[in-house]
């Protein structure tokens, strides 16, 4: 049986279609079947695969919504061994039926304020679904003053933090341009390791 993650954030922008595609393809590593679904009206990932060329990871990729989300998520359920799913940018039918789904929801999230008191949208519906959840900081600087505030105030609602974090860097959006995952287009770089341990962590974490 899969495991579902359903990467989900209602804010705009997050990163949430970027942290979908790069996280399907590392998961794929060594040997594991990936389905990446994309329920997101605004179909990045649609237009992300189509970029794909022939000899990159294998990866089995399907734009679902509605009713046949579900039946899509069930389907794979069955056959692979991660199945992971880009949510519509707001708290809608399709991002519900989704997160029910989810062995574990994932909330991308920039270093701000507003885009931490977006996410409370999300974290309340991955409560109310009564699914685990780990927040997952995005695009974030070495250092500064508001990565400080965010971590803190995070860190003073006790809330569920992915330890591994996402810099702000631009191999992201260079693989992602090219159809492809970073530990792909650039397999030694900073930003292919961030992603390869954050994905090492998940299969830990669900135990796969």
């Amino acid at each position: 049986m899969a495991v579902i993650i359903a990467v989900a954030q209602q804010k705009g922008g997050a990163g949430k279609s970027t942290l979908a595609a790069n996280l399907a393809v590392a998961l794929g590593f060594p040997g594991k079947k990936v389905v990446l679904l994309d329920s997101d009206p605004q179909q990045s990932l649609v237009r992300w695969y189509g970029l794909r060329a022939e000899g990159t990871a294998p990866l089995e990729f399907e734009a679902s919504s509605g009713w046949r989300l579900s039946s899509a998520i069930d389907r794979h359920r069955r056959s692979a061994d991660f199945v992971v799913l880009d949510t519509p940018p707001h708290a809608d039918t399709d991002a519900r039926i989704a997160v029910r789904a989810a062995d574990i929801v994932l909330i991308p999230l920039q270093p701000s304020l507003p885009d931490l008191w977006a996410a409370e949208a999300t974290i309340k519906l991955a409560e109310d679904e009564k699914k685990p959840y780990r927040i997952v900081l995005n695009r974030m600087p070495p250092t500064g003053r508001l990565r400080d505030v965010v971590t803190a105030e995070l860190a003073r609602r006790k809330a569920p933090v992915m330890k591994e974090t996402l810099g702000n860097r631009s191999a992201f959006a260079t693989a992602f341009a090219l159809g492809l995952g970073v530990t792909e287009s650039n397999p030694r770089s900073a930003a292919a390791d961030e992603m390869r341990t954050l994905a090492s962590s998940l299969r830990k974490l669900t135990a796969q």
